[in-house]
């Protein structure tokens, strides 16, 4: 028999806030349970920062519980209320369309055969039906407003200039709806969250205490955070998103690669099935041979092999070794060249201009100047797809043009650059 999932959960570091643990766990040795977590949709993917909870409920059933997906069809029409400022209602189709969209990356990385197969839900097929009176005399009749009010989120909105609306307010009520209608439904006696949701989660528990006199359970993970202080998730570019529209697989690859040292033990721990003995041995290899980056190579592989398949993956380690002179770029597909290359700084031309490796390097952002791209050329620091120029007045010809008409461009042996030559 494996680890005990509670066991593995806080070794991980995936426990941040229980109801009951110890209820929980003899829950859990009383047999299968049934647990489920919520995504909203807010916005047209999920972005890395879901992994969390896709990947806990990953964990519980492998551990032979039965996981829930709950897409929130109605709960996404209102929206958690932010610190900050009032959520911009988004239309009943768009909503919809977001639902299709999160469902359909949730549904690869659960699996919905067997004894304990997953199942995905949508709240709007019970709260779409629940008139107002309803609402308020079977639900809202459980809440107290002193104790709705203490909620952080809520807490300040009240204390700025824009205040918070009954209807972001009421968000509360909803999300407890759903750990009713799921334990009636389904029998669900756990619900996992984040930490930042721990208001929301014990709201759910208490109210099907009041209205079943049922004891149910809560889990929180902690948030994840970066030793450096920024967002997690976040880059220059903005969020990291689970759909490859919006985040090309290269690009979501090289977040990980990019992972801070101290981060990267922690994130192997959340995100991978890595065991304890591999991950010490790579977390030894980062203080060993820091240069090497294996931890953050095994993490990137993991992660990109889980959200977007084995077959990408290779697509994008051949496109990365390529971009450095480790493998060829002519091998690269136009998607993963171009998704490679626009990760660094860019630029364009015109064939008929006949542009110089001069041109070229400042156009790709490689030289700040004419004279200090003479200066990478006279020095032998100037590569086009990985060939050294040596001549000033080198031109690309036609035959030099990779997929899409891209250049790649690099200076000595980590700078790159693109051009894409018209």
């Amino acid at each position: 028999m494996g680890e005990h999932i509670l066991d593995e959960l806080s070794w991980r570091g995936l426990i941040a806030q229980s109801t009951d643990l110890d209820a929980l766990r003899r829950d859990c040795d009383a047999g299968p349970l049934t647990l489920y977590a919520g995504f909203d949709p807010t916005a047209p993917s999920l972005h890395i920062g879901h992994l969390t909870q896709i990947i806990t409920l990953r964990r519980f059933q492998r551990a032979g519980h039965r996981p829930l997906a709950l897409v929130g069809g109605a709960t996404g029409l209102i929206g958690d209320p932010k610190p900050t400022a009032e959520r911009v209602l988004n239309s009943r189709e768009v909503v919809s369309g977001w639902v299709g969209r999160l469902r359909r990356q949730i549904e690869p990385l659960l699996d919905f055969d067997g004894p304990h197969a997953a199942m995905m839900v949508d709240n709007l097929d019970w709260i779409g039906a629940l008139s107002a009176i309803d609402f308020l005399r079977d639900i809202g009749k459980h809440f107290r407003i002193n104790r709705m009010l203490a909620k952080e989120a809520v807490s300040a909105r009240l204390n700025s200039d824009t205040g918070i609306s009954y209807t972001e307010f009421s968000y509360q009520l909803l999300q407890s709806i759903d750990f009713l209608e799921l334990y009636r439904r389904h029998g669900c006696t756990l619900q996992v969250g984040g930490s930042d949701q721990w208001g929301n989660l014990t709201a759910g528990v208490d109210l099907l205490h009041r209205v079943e006199h049922r004891s149910v359970h809560a889990l929180a993970t902690p948030l994840i955070t970066k030793a450096d202080g920024t967002k997690f998730g976040k880059t220059e570019s903005g969020t990291v998103w689970l759909d490859p529209e919006l985040t090309s697989p290269y690009a979501f690859f090289q977040f990980w690669i990019n992972v801070d040292d101290r981060d990267v033990g922690n994130y192997l721990r959340v995100f991978t099935d890595l065991g304890r003995a591999e991950i010490d041995e790579l977390e030894r290899a980062v203080a060993q041979r820091p240069w090497a980056r294996e931890a953050q190579r095994a993490l990137a592989e993991e992660l990109t092999s889980l959200v977007h398949g084995g077959d990408e993956t290779r697509r994008v380690v051949l496109a990365s070794q390529a971009l450095f002179g480790r493998a060829e770029l002519r091998d690269l597909d136009a998607a993963t060249l171009t998704a490679a290359v626009t990760e660094a700084p860019t630029g364009e031309a015109a064939m008929r201009d006949q542009p110089t490796i001069i041109d070229l390097l400042v156009s790709a952002g490689l030289a700040d100047s004419r004279g200090a791209a003479r200066r990478t050329v006279r020095e032998g620091g100037a590569y086009v797809n990985n060939r050294k120029i040596l001549d000033e007045g080198w031109s690309p010809g036609s035959d030099d043009l990779l997929a899409c008409g891209w250049l790649v461009l690099r200076r000595g042996k980590r700078h790159i650059g693109g051009v894409r030559v018209q």
